[in-house]
């Protein structure tokens, strides 16, 4: 069915653009890309952007492993380890500190043309990823390949059915959206 698909590159690209365009749309209007909202989230205030990700995160999970259930997709995953968790996490969270702006977010605040975005976020990035690509040669003998846990799913690591994780973690999760507009958060 998508084999047609996977051989079309320039479709691909088309489609990946419109998605891009329409994902941006998306955050610009639920607000997060507002320095405010996502400063609010950080200080506890303002519950937008983890509403959204949670969102994200539950669509997502129960459409890849709906799709995979039926033959449609195929799972892979990226090798992982704690020393490449902990570098990503150094790198996003200085840059979300000291800016108040994710990848996502800066491209949607470029996209309304907010100078902080424009140039703090986007030489940022710049800088960012020169100074990971610099010592990449280093990290990657010492720090990222510390703690390997692989290219593992939590189900494959229990040995379970996907459906057996994704059914209690999205009904926790809704769960969790219930409480925050209940709350008022």
């Amino acid at each position: 069915m998508f084999s047609a698909f996977h051989s079309n590159k320039s479709l691909q690209l088309v489609i990946g653009l419109g998605i891009g365009f329409i994902f941006g749309f998306l955050l610009q209007k639920g607000n997060v890309a507002e320095y405010d909202v996502i400063v609010g989230q950080l200080l506890f205030r303002d519950f937008t952007v983890v509403k959204i990700m949670v969102t994200a995160m539950v669509t997502g999970m129960i459409g890849v492993h709906g799709l995979r259930s039926l033959g449609l997709a195929q799972l892979h995953p990226k090798h992982g380890s704690l020393g490449m968790t902990l570098v990503g996490g150094l790198i996003f969270g200085v840059g979300f500190a000291v800016l108040g702006y994710c990848p996502g977010t800066i491209a949607a605040a470029v996209g309304q043309g907010k100078m902080d975005a424009c140039v703090g976020g986007l030489t940022g990035i710049i800088f960012g990823a020169g100074l990971y690509a610099h010592a990449f040669p280093y990290l990657s003998r010492t720090i990222l390949p510390r703690g390997d846990f692989g290219a593992q799913t939590f189900p494959e690591l229990f040995r379970v059915n996907p459906w057996v994780i994704i059914v209690p973690l999205a009904v926790a999760l809704v769960g969790l959206l219930y409480w925050l507009e209940r709350a008022g958060l």
